[in-house]
């Protein structure tokens, strides 16, 4: 990297901790923190949301895969497109109707409306816990991005990333989150359709150099097997259904349509467009650098192939992608902790402006706290599939039985997040050896639970959704 390049970075940063600081100065309260005043369009939303859901773990870990296993890898994204058109119709118009009516805020909000305040305090300990993990993720996404571009080593170039993100964040809430999110994955993705792809096909050598570099499997959509696809859906789809940063964009869209257009847009990003783009890149660069780890082979990729100035732009563009991610993932912690927790079970009575200033300092808290889960787990992809199935496998039925069937009783949605995401967060801990991914058995037994539970308790509370 030369002189231009850090100036380029240095530069991007700066303006990201600018914009928290102009979006600090005009809060008053938690509804522009947390939901951004509730006004936004379908544009700024939609891109936010597939900034959030892919942004710079997935765009690293899908290169990771690329490198391992070639296009076949796309299949990954291909759940971005199936969860967000599947939320977009099922799931959106009632949430946005409900959070119009009840100024909700968040994900607990909803839960809490059908199932009552036991139901939101376990449902919002699990997706804080849940969220501080992905943050994580995306930390240690960034610190391998760092490592590569600055020659750091991966401890010190995480903790680096993590103040950027931690304080940037801080100050802003999710304003400065959606509006910066439409200038980074707007970088971030004409970036590498007219600098990345181009530049890294050229490197590789062309057609004729990824033949003769690459197995014949990797130019196919058949290189992976079906459990593998299975275990993708299963864990990736329903986040689309329990996951707060998205019910926060959903609360913060001006109306239900605005919300549905963003969502199916959000979709097509993700499939095909950054399914095959980051897959490639993954191929380019197992043809340059076929003995790196797997997900040190795209930043390797744009910090040596890239011209002057294009390098500090694009390497600019994925920090952006994982900021993006990362602040959402945060934000959602924090606001599972200050908004479902600490401001209606452990000081009901505080005020908004002191309750803006604990999610302010539990940002930092929380933050700094995700770091030894970036360090704790050594595969990007990893982390996320891990903080997605401690999730999915409590929250899903649920939520599912919130939405769907009325007999089910806050008792029985209770037992069925606190037994199915202690149950898959305790066999992927254990390292237990299984048949199936633990999330099969933490859905499974979500899933007997509530049924059970709402067979033998079956709720008689009257209520419009």
């Amino acid at each position: 990297m030369q002189i231009v390049d850090f100036a380029i970075l240095g530069a991007y940063f700066i303006a990201m901790l600018a914009v928290g600081v102009y979006f600090q100065r005009r809060q008053t309260g938690l509804d522009e923190y947390f939901v951004g005043g509730r006004s936004m369009s379908a544009g700024h939303i939609g891109l936010s949301v597939v900034a959030t859901d892919v942004g710079g773990g997935f765009s690293i870990g899908l290169g990771g895969l690329g490198f391992v296993m070639g296009l076949s890898a796309s299949w990954l994204l291909f759940t971005g497109l199936v969860g967000a058109w599947l939320a977009a119709v099922l799931l959106v118009p009632r949430v946005k109707a409900l959070g119009a009516a009840h100024s909700h805020r968040s994900f607990p909000d909803f839960l809490a409306y059908r199932f009552g305040e036991p139901t939101r305090l376990v449902a919002a300990l699990v997706s804080a816990v849940g969220y501080a993990g992905f943050t994580g993720s995306q930390l240690l996404a960034g610190g391998k991005l760092a490592s590569a571009a600055f020659d750091l080593d991966l401890t010190t170039a995480v903790l680096t990333m993590s103040v950027v993100i931690v304080v940037y964040t801080a100050l802003g809430g999710l304003q400065a989150v959606v509006y910066t999110d439409t200038v980074q994955w707007a970088i971030l993705f004409i970036g590498l359709i007219t600098l990345g792809l181009p530049l890294g096909y050229s490197a590789a050598g062309g057609w004729s150099g990824l033949r003769a570099a690459l197995p014949p499997e990797f130019f196919s959509l058949r290189n992976v097997t079906g459990l593998q696809v299975t275990t993708w859906m299963v864990t990736i789809v329903p986040i689309w259904f329990v996951a707060m940063t998205l019910y926060q964009r959903i609360h913060a869209s001006k109306d239900v349509a605005t919300a549905k257009r963003a969502w199916f847009m959000a979709g097509l990003l993700e499939y095909p467009a950054m399914a095959f783009i980051g897959a490639t890149l993954g191929m380019f660069a197992r043809v340059l650098y076929p003995a790196a780890d797997p997900e040190m082979g795209l930043p390797l990729l744009i910090r040596d192939v890239l011209p002057v100035g294009a390098t500090g732009l694009v390497l600019a563009a994925y920090f952006a992608a994982i900021m993006s991610t990362a602040d959402s993932c945060l934000l959602a912690s924090v606001g599972n902790l200050v908004d479902d927790i600490f401001g209606r079970h452990v000081a009901p009575s505080s005020s908004e402006r002191s309750l803006l200033v604990l999610a302010r300092v539990l940002t930092l808290v929380v933050g700094f706290g995700s770091v030894g889960f970036a360090l704790y787990v050594p595969r990007v992809i990893d982390s996320i599939l891990l903080a997605y199935s401690f999730m999915v496998g409590g929250l899903l039925f649920p939520t599912l039985g919130a939405l769907f069937w009325h007999r089910v009783s806050g008792t029985a949605a209770f037992w069925s997040i606190l037994v199915g995401g202690s149950l898959t967060i305790y066999l992927t801990v254990a390292k237990v050896q299984l048949l199936l991914d633990p999330v099969f058995y933490g859905l499974g037994a979500s899933g007997l639970v509530l049924v059970s539970l709402t067979i033998a308790f079956p709720n008689t509370r009257s209520y419009h959704l």
